[in-house]
């Protein structure tokens, strides 16, 4: 099917999210918390994978806990639509340019999570939304989708357009490991047998 829909709930948040990896970019996002709103959206829009994302979190703290849980909760949304992930390309990377920014994503939908981040960000705000967030955002969607991620700006002055640059050309890659290989359509991409 490559859909998955799931809650999450603790102390901190509770979150359902909704995939579909063989969607439009479709997405409807909530999340109380604008700018990641609209980095979500672009997440969707450029991967292709229709998401839906509701949060509530404790957002009178700070932002932390509800972008951390929602990666969490896409990670493991991601785990799940995938399956065995038998028939996909696995691998996927892309450089993307957006005005000053250039960011190169490579990763590999290898069940062996780890993250390569080298993106530093000019200012420690994006309006009120911080930009530490955006790698514990990747973190998590990293970890609990057991994905090895690897992001690094390869130039860039304007924090806005480095994150966004950084989640369209996630987008990217991920839209090129999730698809089905068509040569290889009942394979699991492996020499082990599994992922």
């Amino acid at each position: 099917m490559r859909k998955a829909s799931l809650s999450r709930t603790t102390n901190e948040t509770k979150i359902t999210v909704a995939i579909n990896l063989d969607g439009t970019g479709q997405s409807d996002i909530q999340t109380g918390v604008g700018f990641f709103d609209h980095m979500l959206d672009q997440l969707a829009r450029h991967s292709l994978i229709d998401i839906t994302v509701k949060a509530t979190g404790d957002l009178h703290i700070d932002d932390h806990h509800t972008v951390e849980d929602v990666g969490i909760a896409l990670g493991q949304a991601l785990a799940q639509a995938l399956g065995d992930k038998r028939g996909i390309r696995r691998y996927g990377s892309f450089h993307l340019a957006m005005d000053d920014a250039l960011i190169r994503c490579a990763l590999d939908l290898s069940a062996r999570p780890f993250l390569v981040w080298n993106m530093p960000f000019p200012t420690a705000k994006i309006g009120t939304f911080d930009t530490e967030l955006v790698r514990e955002f990747f973190q998590a969607l990293a970890i609990h989708g057991g994905i090895t991620l690897h992001v690094d700006m390869i130039h860039g002055f304007n924090s806005h357009h480095i994150a966004e640059a950084g989640f369209k050309a996630v987008a990217r890659a991920l839209r090129e490991a999730v698809e089905p290989d068509p040569r290889r359509s009942d394979a699991i991409p492996s020499t082990k047998g599994s992922l």
